[in-house]
């Protein structure tokens, strides 16, 4: 388990420095593709939600497997090899960088006010329509996309790196990749993607909860007292329809002092989301970097309290 705190913590420090530089290989792409090549092939006829678990299973099978023969090659030849090849696998699972960076592409135009521009990138971010919001709805979408994003693109496939090193952050990418690409609930993808998206539930569960009461804990609500806050926070998480995406969305609305959700379109059809949050203040666009910041603050607290669960760890294995 030290050898993954050692590599979680060069990858944390690596994606913070690198990121993901578009021209460069990584899994994701090739995840991607794969997909799409079993979505054509499997996707069609009877039997989808059987086709869909079989797709999935197919993906997370190989992916375990590849990870892991490479990461055991390389702790074979060398321990530091072994960390360095497991920190740069765990690298690419995790997104903070990436993510800072889309969300300002989309606050700099605001500065600007430049509202076209500003739709457009958040349009590369998110599902819904974006053409015709106004200011405060485009600053929504980028703080709800950095909010559950946190959990999603850093602080889960951590959390299951710190459990299975390289392989295990490796799987739940992939599921994750397999839900943002068949986890519709629409004609298409309602039966195909069904597993894919229970899945991502399941493994989402436990860190996304983790991450919600660190940002609540760690970064408390100024505008609330503790047990106004703490009750917003359990009472609003689950208005989410993902039971995963509340638990950040709502800890950074009650720590800004806004409220998030509302109606949002998709290709024309509306969907109504309940608020999450109590508003003090009308959502702006200085709420993105405040966001940007509370989720950098968050994930190295995640960090930390891998190291201590882990050095714990190791301590009751040494003393037992």
């Amino acid at each position: 388990m030290i050898h993954h705190l050692f590599a979680i913590t060069i990858a944390y420090l690596l994606d913070l420095w690198i990121g993901d530089p578009p021209h460069w290989p990584h899994p994701v792409k090739w995840m991607g593709k794969a997909i799409s090549f079993l979505d054509r092939r499997l996707n069609e006829g009877g039997f989808l939600k059987r086709k869909g678990i079989a797709m999935v299973s197919i993906l997370v099978v190989a992916v375990f497997i590849l990870t892991s023969f490479l990461i055991w090659a390389s702790y074979s030849m060398n321990t530091i090899l072994g960390i360095l090849v497991e920190a740069i696998v765990i690298m690419t699972t995790i997104s903070q960088k990436s993510l800072k960076l889309a969300a300002l592409e989309v606050f700099q135009p605001l500065e600007e006010n430049d509202l076209k521009t500003a739709r457009e990138k958040l349009s590369y971010i998110v599902g819904r329509d974006t053409e015709n919001l106004n200011e405060s709805e485009i600053v929504r979408g980028t703080v709800e996309t950095v909010a559950e994003n946190t959990s999603d693109g850093i602080t889960a496939p951590l959390f299951w790196a710190l459990i299975g090193g390289a392989p295990l952050a490796i799987v739940y990418r992939c599921v994750n990749t397999c839900d943002s690409m068949v986890g519709y609930k629409n004609k298409r993808y309602i039966d195909f993607g069904w597993a894919s998206a229970k899945l991502d539930d399941v493994l989402n569960w436990i860190p996304s909860r983790i991450t919600g009461f660190i940002l609540f804990f760690c970064i408390r609500p100024e505008y609330f007292t503790f047990k106004e806050g703490f009750r917003i926070l359990l009472k609003d998480a689950k208005k989410h329809p993902s039971p995963n995406s509340g638990w950040g969305e709502t800890a950074v609305a009650a720590s800004l002092g806004v409220q998030l959700g509302g109606l949002n379109t998709y290709k024309g059809m509306v969907s109504h989301r309940e608020k999450m949050g109590r508003k003090v203040f009308e959502l702006e666009r200085n709420h993105i970097p405040a966001t940007i910041s509370r989720m950098q603050k968050a994930c190295f607290i995640f960090i930390m309290m891998l190291w201590i669960g882990g050095v714990l760890v190791e301590i009751t294995r040494t003393w037992i």
